[in-house]
């Protein structure tokens, strides 16, 4: 989590400021909107070095199927990636790529989460393994759009673990909407402070207690309360 220099918040509405040289070499990261993903070849700047830390904060909540949302304090959570500019006429358009092996999202159990008011049962957990996070943050806006992968991890003591429940979406500062589940974000503030939301669709999967409990295919939401800063690199 440590940089080089000292971390300083994501600011924007600003002029842009002056960037180090750094050594980058060209990459491949999504491009997303709040409804679409594609795939796009990227050149980064040669005029540019910073990284990036996440971190996540108390009052978010995820929800799946039917049933309520559930009360989630993900304060803990971190992650640390890099950052370059989008070699494009949007020259305010930051690409941000998250290391995997810094990124840790708390998993839910009954000191992290509530249902209907009450903490999840001891022996139920929910671990959350990100397979991708990355994204574009417009430092004009405050917008940000990540693509979020990651597996779900549902278990019972040692008595019960189901097979992973994958999730994919977009996490984003602006609307998610699906056919059953919703959601809105908050822009970056001056502070990095920021909210995003992403709804996602679950397939079934191999297991038929999970599939007739969750009633699979179905959609998820998650909303996570974030601070996003950024340190120039060296």
């Amino acid at each position: 989590m440590n940089s080089l220099s000292a971390p300083i918040p994501c600011k924007f509405y600003t002029k842009e400021p002056n960037l180090r040289r750094g050594r980058r070499s060209s990459s491949i990261i999504f491009s997303s909107t709040s409804s679409t993903t594609s795939i796009t070849t990227i050149k980064p700047s040669k005029d540019e070095s910073y990284t990036v830390s996440f971190k996540t904060q108390r009052a978010c909540k995820l929800g799946i199927s039917r049933y309520p949302d559930f009360e989630y304090d993900a304060q803990g959570g971190f992650g640390t990636g890099s950052v370059a500019k989008v070699a494009t006429d949007n020259i305010n358009e930051l690409l941000v790529s998250f290391d995997l092996e810094t990124l840790y999202i708390p998993p839910l159990t009954n000191s992290t989460t509530k249902f209907l008011g009450l903490p999840l049962p001891p022996f139920l957990k929910i671990d959350i393994v990100p397979e991708a996070f990355q994204g574009t943050i417009n430092q004009d806006s405050g917008k940000v759009d990540f693509e979020f992968k990651a597996k779900f991890l549902f278990s019972a003591g040692s008595i019960y673990k189901a097979p992973p429940l994958m999730v994919k979406t977009v996490l984003t500062s602006e609307e998610s909407k699906g056919d059953m589940k919703s959601g809105r974000g908050k822009r970056l503030d001056e502070e990095g402070n920021c909210r995003l939301v992403g709804v996602a669709k679950v397939d079934p999967i191999d297991d038929f207690l999970m599939n007739s409990f969750l009633a699979l295919p179905t959609e998820c939401l998650a909303d996570l309360n974030a601070v996003i800063s950024i340190s120039a690199s060296s």
